[in-house]
């Protein structure tokens, strides 16, 4: 017997609900079917018993451990486990040891099972590698975070990455009806759940199996028996579940895609999504000042000239969450981000300042003398300030000049784009006229 099979002996009767109702067999595994459907190669790897080294990724409770744990019940190879957080390279080396005693003596081959993976140091996760790679062990890794960030490119590279999604709101409801007629949950007792109380709990775990047993049990466990049945109405549901369970680690993966979701849509133009994912950061804890950082990059970027106001009101966006705080800080960020997400957009200034840093890379040029600092003693024995003209001394405050050394490169290209396309015209106007390099 393996120690998830010891473990689930020992909570099956007083254990948690959720750990009780855990599936012991892929038939009755709920969700992921894009990875252990019928057919998919994740599921015919461990019907056969022939599972590669993997890594599970995704959101707290979308199944991985559990999955990891039917493994351990259906595999003829040895299973073993480590917790990241709490094991180190000692723990390592000693689960490394014993799994070349397997090999060398019984031609057994281990399964090494390490939860919380992306814990582990790049030294730690380096130790694994020498046997990960000669077949010695076979590893599974589960992370709630990116594993293309958090784990060794080495080891993602002689794994295969399996993506968890959240579970959908039907399943739960699904997984929260058999915990009331099965013996391990409550089919022991009477329970009834009211329509609205089961889609209470479902929807506000937001896909997290967990958290809906947890909340369940709660529930059941707090309700009086009325006529030898325990009434679950909505009323329990909503002292159960006070709050919608939210998916956000401000150090983790979650955190990167919200931040990424927000910026992008400013920059479509959606204020309507721009609010939602800046409404996800606030509830989640994010820094405000770190939210307002976002909105002026975007405001530079993506905007640009194309409205200059833009930037003007990032900035003090970020200047007036300082000064407020929070919780009136949220409605200033809103006003921010909404503003950038409908202004128009140009990104130009953006291009602009990566052309001229890939042309300083490139070659990097003197610069024109008559370009260089006249403001001391004897600059002009160096030809310093007699070849310069001065703008301003000149019909509508411009004049032909070279700005730049010989290259014949523009590197900002503004756009049709609100404010810019004056620019534009501007700009247009001066080359027709024959300014060089303007």
């Amino acid at each position: 017997m393996n120690i998830f099979e010891m473990q689930y002996e020992m909570r099956k009767k007083e254990g948690p609900l959720a750990e009780r109702m855990r599936p012991v067999n892929l038939g009755e595994f709920v969700g992921q079917e894009h990875i252990v459907g019928k057919g998919k190669i994740l599921r015919r790897a461990i019907e056969a018993d022939k599972l590669t080294s993997a890594i599970f990724y995704g959101p707290p409770g979308t199944g991985k451990t559990t999955l990891a744990k039917i493994i351990a019940k259906t595999t003829d190879k040895n299973f073993t486990t480590l917790n990241a957080v709490t094991s180190g390279i000692k723990d390592i080396k000693e689960k490394i040891n014993y799994a070349v005693d397997e090999l060398s003596i019984y031609n057994k081959r281990t399964i090494l099972f390490i939860d919380e993976i992306h814990r582990f140091n790049k030294a730690q996760q380096d130790a694994l590698l020498p046997y990960v790679e000669n077949g010695t062990i076979i590893l599974i890794g589960a992370t709630t975070e990116n594993p293309y960030f958090e784990v060794n490119s080495a080891l993602i590279s002689r794994s295969m990455v399996f993506e968890f999604k959240n579970i959908t709101k039907d399943d739960i409801k699904k997984v929260i009806k058999k915990a009331l007629v099965d013996k391990r949950g409550y089919g022991n007792k009477k329970v009834e759940i009211d329509e609205d109380a089961l889609n209470h709990i479902a929807e506000y775990a937001n896909g997290d199996i967990r958290s809906a047993l947890n909340a369940l049990e709660i529930a059941v466990e707090t309700t009086e028996e009325r006529g030898g049945i325990i009434k679950i109405d909505l009323e329990v549901a909503l002292e159960c579940i006070q709050r919608k369970k939210i998916n956000y680690d401000k150090d983790g993966d979650n955190h990167y895609d919200t931040v990424s979701a927000f910026i992008k849509s400013m920059r479509g133009s959606d204020p309507d999504a721009a609010v939602y994912w800046l409404a996800k950061m606030i509830k989640g804890g994010e820094d405000p000042k770190f939210i307002a950082r976002r909105i002026i990059i975007c405001a530079s970027e993506d905007v640009g000239n194309a409205d200059p106001r833009a930037l003007e009101v990032a900035v003090n966006a970020f200047k007036a969450v300082e000064i407020v705080g929070f919780p009136e800080g949220r409605i200033i960020l809103a006003q921010a981000a909404i503003y950038v997400a409908c202004a128009p957009k140009s990104n130009a200034s953006y291009l602009a300042i990566d052309r001229a840093m890939k042309a300083i890379e490139s070659e990097s040029h003197e610069v024109p003398s008559h370009l260089k600092d006249g403001h001391y003693k004897g600059a002009s024995k160096l030809n310093r300030v007699k070849d310069y003209k001065y703008p301003h001394d000149y019909d509508k405050f411009y004049v032909k000049q070279t700005y730049m050394p010989k290259m014949n490169t523009r590197f900002y290209e503004p756009k049709e784009s609100g404010y810019e396309s004056k620019i534009k015209r501007f700009l247009e106007y001066l080359r027709q006229e024959g300014g060089q390099n303007v």
